[in-house]
């Protein structure tokens, strides 16, 4: 009888630590989240890795965005992407295109995009408290997600935050095919003085003046 107290008191015991550490990690990324929210407009310029050991890829690109709401404006690979909170404009300067779409609501969607980069963790995943680390004399704290689904083409997802801006520091998503993608922010500012004309597209310019491709698809 004693054995089996023992063994039902270390079960409850193990549950309660689970939970806590769910419930601290979904705390603490509620708090960035929330602190984010509270920003008029947020600039943000980042690294962006991707790595294959097994297939010999590695390839590391700069970029940068502004964010404001759901409303984003961002520069990477040569190309710039607009949302203006209705549609997705990319401008691709190499081809001299303009791609036409209307942002995606399937829910199911694991594309990491800039209008949900500090909300998406809130639907399809389970949480926990990883490692403390001290990354260029910073404090980081991480935590982990995994995807309810099954099915997803994610491991996991490592999210840094800075304990003391509870800023995200850097996101890093392992792949079951064993690629790595690390988006890594190197200046974070906010509340700066930007032009609402930032996040709406000017059709004059790039079809009239610079003669770009300007296509919609249905």
């Amino acid at each position: 009888m004693k054995k089996i107290t023992l063994i039902l008191a270390i079960i409850v015991l193990s549950f309660s630590g689970f939970s806590q550490n769910t419930n601290k990690a979904k705390t603490l990324l509620d708090e960035v989240a929330q602190k984010v929210e509270g920003y008029k407009n947020i600039y943000i310029e980042f690294n962006h890795k991707f790595d294959n050991t097994e297939a010999d890829i590695h390839q590391e690109t700069r970029g940068n965005v502004t964010l404001k709401g759901d409303l984003y404006h961002l520069n990477y690979m040569g190309s710039e992407q607009i949302f203006d909170g209705k549609k997705v404009y990319l401008i691709i300067h190499e081809d001299e295109e303009v791609i036409i779409q209307k942002p995606s609501n399937d829910e199911d969607n694991e594309t990491l995009t800039p209008s949900v980069m500090f909300s998406f963790y809130k639907n399809g995943y389970t949480y926990k408290m990883g490692e403390l680390k001290s990354v260029k004399g910073i404090k980081i704290q991480y935590v982990e997600l995994t995807p309810i689904d099954s099915n997803s083409e994610i491991k996991s997802v490592l999210i840094g935050i800075d304990v003391k801006t509870k800023h995200i520091y850097n996101v890093i998503e392992v792949g079951k095919n064993g690629t790595v993608t690390t988006l890594e922010i190197r200046t974070f500012k906010t509340n700066q003085p930007i032009s609402e004309k930032l996040f709406i597209f000017d059709t004059a310019k790039y079809r009239d003046q610079k003669k770009y491709t300007i296509s919609e698809p249905k």
